[in-house]
């Protein structure tokens, strides 16, 4: 699907039924976060999906709240469309290709920050329509107004906080360097800016979106990380690129890889469940000067993944 073919699709959406969806994400994403804050006052139940092997600790925590929101996600989109498809970190199903609505979830991003009471953690609720991301909502832990709450936007209604409008644009005279978000084992910064690690995907394309930081950098994530930022970074004037290859392409539209992760031992037909690629998510310019200079992760960072890889078996 081209561009011109991607915004056809999306424009075919009646507005009324969109604004009806934002609501309810906004709605969720805000019980949700409440639900994540009140856990924090009790002992957590934690497991680890993966145990690594040799002297590492066991890495990719999930608590009992990851499973009680997305229960909770779950329920509420079930009880108003029940035609909707969900896709969640937590449960491991594959929506059907032909689903025309998707809600994708990520009940906590940044379960290792949470766990450890460090603020900097989300809920992330993203909605597809035919693979286009026309609605979301980000709980943060944290925000620009220094208190928890919800970002959120749909396709052509602007980004919003909390219920109103949001200006994406920050008072920045007399700051020499701004700030971006990286990935893991990224250098300090460069020219332009200092990089910020936060742990927490949903958090970083929030604060591109919100102004915070100019750019947000993503090696191999999942959909669930980054369905419903794009929608809010679109919204704020923000653009997100994808590499496809070894080029960068502008992002559309979620899609169903070409065949499965190398991972993936069983058969059957990949689905947006599948879906990584890299990504970068800010302003023009700051994407600009990324899209010109960044090839893919650093040898170090190649070389640390497999490292796990290796491990986990």
């Amino acid at each position: 699907m081209g561009a011109g073919d991607a915004r056809g699709a999306a424009h075919a959406v009646d507005n009324a039924a969109l604004a009806e969806v934002e609501s309810l994400a906004l709605e969720i994403a805000r019980a949700a976060g409440a639900l994540a804050a009140g856990a924090l006052e009790r002992n957590l139940e934690i497991t680890y999906k993966t145990e690594a092997r040799g002297r590492r600790p066991p890495t990719d925590p999930v608590s009992e709240t990851d499973h009680a929101i997305e229960q909770l996600v779950r329920e509420r989109v079930g009880a108003r469309y029940p035609e909707h498809a969900i896709l969640g970190e937590e449960v491991d199903e594959h929506p059907q290709e032909d689903r025309e609505w998707v809600w994708v979830i990520d009940p906590v991003d940044g379960t290792a920050n949470f766990i450890n009471g460090f603020p900097l953690f989300a809920v992330s609720i993203g909605v597809l329509h035919r693979g286009l991301p026309v609605a979301g909502a980000i709980w943060c832990g944290t925000t620009h107004a220094l208190h928890p709450g919800v970002y959120h936007a749909r396709r052509d209604g602007g980004l919003r906080f909390e219920g109103e409008a949001l200006d994406p644009s920050r008072p920045t005279e007399g700051v020499r360097r701004r700030l971006a978000g990286a990935p893991g084992g990224a250098g300090a910064g460069r020219r332009e800016w200092d990089n910020r690690v936060t742990g927490s995907a949903a958090i970083e394309i929030a604060f591109v979106a919100a102004g915070i930081l100019t750019s947000a950098t993503f090696w191999g994530l999942r959909i669930w990380d980054l369905a419903a930022g794009v929608v809010l970074a679109g919204e704020a004037g923000r653009e997100a690129w994808v590499r496809e290859g070894s080029r960068w392409e502008r992002f559309e539209r979620f899609a169903p890889p070409g065949r499965l992760p190398p991972n993936v031992k069983e058969q059957r037909a990949p689905t947006l469940r599948d879906w990584r690629q890299p990504m970068i998510v800010g302003t023009p310019e700051a994407t600009a000067i990324l899209r010109s200079t960044v090839r893919g992760p650093s040898r170090w960072q190649r070389l640390r993944r497999r490292a796990r890889r290796l491990l986990r078996r």
